[in-house]
């Protein structure tokens, strides 16, 4: 049986609440799982403590029986300091694309050439 540590989704219309839980890969999202580990507020301010709360104790229980941590339960947990999270960080992504490296050159060269009028 495959376990992931998973959000179930819960609150209303455009007023979403989470909980995270561990269940079995093949149930639904917000089907049968196997224990409420904590929970995800995303209304609250980043900097508030009842955003996410963990119970740290059986997430790595669960953990040592092989349970999977989705991306975002992994963030969480790297956060608390519970987890290792490889950091995927990809800055070639931020780049503009040639063609707008190039007119960027252009704006460059013709303000040059306004300021060298203009001396």
């Amino acid at each position: 049986m495959s376990l992931k540590i998973r959000l179930a989704r819960g609150g209303s219309k455009k007023r979403p609440y989470y909980t995270i839980v561990v269940a079995d890969a093949r149930s639904p999202r917000d089907g049968r799982f196997l224990e409420k580990l904590g929970s995800w507020n995303p209304m609250l301010a980043k900097d508030d403590a009842k955003r996410v709360e963990l119970n740290a104790e059986r997430i790595q229980d669960w953990l040592a029986k092989g349970a999977q941590p989705t991306d975002r339960v992994l963030r969480f947990l790297a956060e608390a300091g519970i987890a290792q999270r490889d950091a995927k960080n990809n800055p070639e992504k931020a780049k503009p694309g040639k063609k707008a490296q190039e007119r960027a050159k252009e704006r460059a060269a013709k303000a040059a050439e306004a300021e060298s009028a203009e001396a």
